[in-house]
């Protein structure tokens, strides 16, 4: 495992029972999530080569069968009840892991560092998306890319829109901060990265109904 500056760990948190949720809730149905992303994260993330690669949010390790063989993992996860689950998970898929329990709006990595940053469904929990999407830039190498799939908001005119709205509240508490309505297309192509492609499509035959606008992409530095 490399070493990482990890003397600033103040945006880690442990919410107790609803971590411990969540841990659960992620550990539980991450293969139903990646069912009905599948099409989303194979066209963001199939290709990717390098030999260390960035995840923001990494979870429990929804993503691990995308990286290649001998990656090495730099995963930024401020859920401390994440950790056990990602370790155990890298560990049986051969993969060396630096874990940094940070929120990604500082990234103790080294201005243009790294040739990949992922993330997935995670851009709707994070305190502010523009400066998470600032510090992806700082960390890329030029040509560096940026591959997302996020849940985003529905259409103004949709009943999805109206259920996000009604339920915003307390989905973010249960989901410790995940918010339904955000307009995630704007905060990326207003990130200035070099160039962006992004897709719009739901997630089909989703039982997770609030979630079902989604967005996925490649930003370039």
């Amino acid at each position: 495992m490399k070493q990482h500056d990890l003397s600033d760990t103040s945006t880690a948190f442990d919410h107790g029972a609803v971590s411990r949720f969540n841990a659960w809730f992620f550990r539980t149905f991450d293969r139903y999530i990646n069912h009905i992303a599948r099409r989303h994260k194979d066209a963001a993330f199939t290709d990717l080569t390098s030999r260390e690669v960035v995840e923001i949010g990494a979870g429990v390790g929804a993503n691990l069968a995308y990286l290649p063989d001998g990656c090495h993992l730099i995963a930024v996860e401020p859920s401390r009840r994440m950790h056990p689950g990602l370790q155990e998970r890298t560990a049986a898929a051969g993969i060396d892991l630096s874990l940094l329990p940070h929120g990604a709006e500082r990234l103790p990595l080294p201005d243009a560092s790294v040739d990949e940053v992922i993330c997935s469904l995670v851009l709707c929990t994070v305190r502010d998306p523009s400066a998470v999407l600032a510090e992806v830039r700082r960390v890329l190498r030029p040509g560096g890319r940026f591959r997302f799939v996020e849940h985003v908001a529905a259409p103004p005119w949709s009943p999805r829109r109206w259920l996000q709205r009604a339920i915003r509240r307390p989905w973010a508490w249960l989901f410790e901060g995940c918010t339904l309505d955000r307009d995630t297309v704007t905060t990326v192509r207003d990130a200035g990265f070099a160039q962006v492609t992004l897709r719009r499509e739901r997630f089909r035959r989703s039982a997770f109904i609030p979630v079902n606008s989604v967005i996925w992409g490649i930003a370039t530095r």
